[in-house]
């Protein structure tokens, strides 16, 4: 989750709200690329967790990253809770369990972004290993129980971790032992956001199959592929899944901020305080008439902040949050920018992706979605596998890259870093069957050799 907003302009109506997402529409040439990516801390001693305080702990973390980077320091009362590059538009932030978050700045192409990954995780590394600890790129926190997972100090998700066990079984599961990499693109316009919500939405089952990776929790097999997406089948119904009303006639920005309306609330923020008004709704909010703030309008930052509390597969915000995937190795971290950067913003490939999924019905998506984070590239959709799916999907994203043909130095395009997913595919194994085959072999049905393996 990045940085909360802070915009207090108020909202007086329901068009404020679809204005608001209007303005996320950018010209083509504007278009960037965004990489977000979650990793857990570990200590090289024992395989612990990393707690926040303590001299070698998460704050400390934070603090020797700011002397190396000199981001800014984001605050919760005295408690530092992140950084913020305030030229380049990143910043780090901490996930409730202390996966520790980048989220990157909007680029212009995939070899930016990968660039952007490997200066922070070099950067991370040189802080983290003299405090004794590393980080590991996986799904799911395979070794913790939750009680042994520590908090990080953030009044957000106190509100949270209270709430998630009202709402289904998996909230807090999500909260402390998942971690995911996504990336965020952009649309031209209504259409093109519409248009790329539904393949995005539709393809999103093949990202989880293509980079499963959480076959693990509390030290043996889970039973799962990628554990993490079916976490999220039971956190909470009223704000996750695959949003069926988007493929339906008349779906446009206005459609989807009456969704939004409709999750209930987790809080509101006010200063440096988050007032709990979990199960509200943002209704009374927008009509001056919550319990909570009586008489106080909406403000645009209680508008963002709350987008950022619904999690369905695509995310709609100014831009749209592809979700799938689980975090892994570092190669994977620039293998999901290149997947939907190659579908998404070349035209033709658009076009061929939504000509793979426009005939699929609800019935077969959510099938699908509900089948991946088990079956992986076994899983079927109109008697098609989804070995054979994923292949055709790479492809149409590696044409796209090819035509937009952005070099990096050597003279390659962005395509190359398509290649963790291509030895996926011939092998016709995920990431998560590679694993298990090391843990039943010459791991010898242990999972300390992962923190090996598996680190940054």
């Amino acid at each position: 989750m990045a940085r909360d907003q802070i915009d207090t302009q108020p909202i007086e109506c329901r068009d404020e709200l679809v204005a608001w997402f209007e303005a996320g529409c950018k010209a083509p040439s504007k278009f960037r690329v965004g990489t977000e990516h979650e990793k857990f801390p570990f200590t090289l001693r024992g395989h612990d967790p990393v707690p926040y305080e303590g001299e070698n702990g998460i704050r400390a973390l934070l603090e020797g990253m700011q002397a190396l980077n000199c981001w800014e320091p984001i605050m919760e009362g005295e408690t530092i809770i992140g950084l913020a590059d305030n030229v380049g538009g990143g910043a780090i932030s901490l996930e409730p369990g202390g996966q520790f978050e980048l989220s990157g700045a909007p680029l212009v192409t995939v070899h930016e972004t990968c660039a952007e990954v490997n200066s922070h995780l070099e950067q991370v590394r040189e802080v983290a290993t003299p405090l004794g600890f590393g980080f590991l790129g996986l799904g799911m926190s395979p070794k913790w129980t939750l009680a042994q997972t520590p908090v990080m100090p953030k009044g957000r998700y106190r509100i949270m971790a209270n709430y998630m066990p009202k709402v289904g079984t998996h909230g807090l599961d999500m909260m402390f032992r998942t971690c995911t990499v996504q990336v965020n693109l952009d649309f031209g316009s209504e259409a093109d956001m519409v248009k790329k919500l539904r393949v995005g939405l539709a393809l999103q089952p093949v990202a989880t199959a293509l980079f499963a990776n959480s076959p693990f929790t509390e030290g043996k097999p889970n039973g799962f592929l990628s554990f993490r997406s079916e976490v999220w089948r039971d956190t909470d119904n009223n704000r996750a899944g695959m949003l069926p009303f988007a493929f339906e006639d008349g779906m446009g920005f206005e459609r989807y901020v009456d969704y939004a309306l409709d999750v209930p609330m987790y809080f509101i923020k006010r200063g440096d305080t988050y007032i709990d008004v979990a199960g509200s709704s943002f209704h009374d909010l927008l009509a001056a008439r919550h319990a909570a703030v009586p008489g106080e309008r909406a403000t645009v930052s209680d508008w963002a902040n709350h987008l950022s509390t619904i999690f369905p597969e695509v995310r709609l915000k100014r831009y749209l949050e592809m979700r799938g995937a689980d975090g892994g190795p570092w190669r994977n971290l620039c293998a999901l920018p290149a997947l939907w950067t190659g579908l998404y913003y070349d035209t033709t490939s658009l076009d061929a992706a939504w000509d793979l999924a426009k005939g699929w019905t609800a019935d077969e998506r959510q099938r699908l979605r509900d089948d991946v984070p088990r079956l992986g590239f076994k899983a079927e959709i109109a008697g098609r596998s989804m070995l054979d799916l994923a292949r055709e999907v790479v492809e149409i994203a590696r044409a796209g890259l090819a035509r937009r043909d952005y070099r990096d130095s050597q003279g390659r395009d962005e395509s190359r870093f398509l290649g963790p997913l291509d030895a996926s595919l011939a092998a016709g194994l995920t990431p998560a069957e590679m694993l298990l085959a090391r843990y039943g072999g010459q791991w010898n049905r242990s999972i300390e050799p992962l923190f090996d393996e598996c680190a940054y």
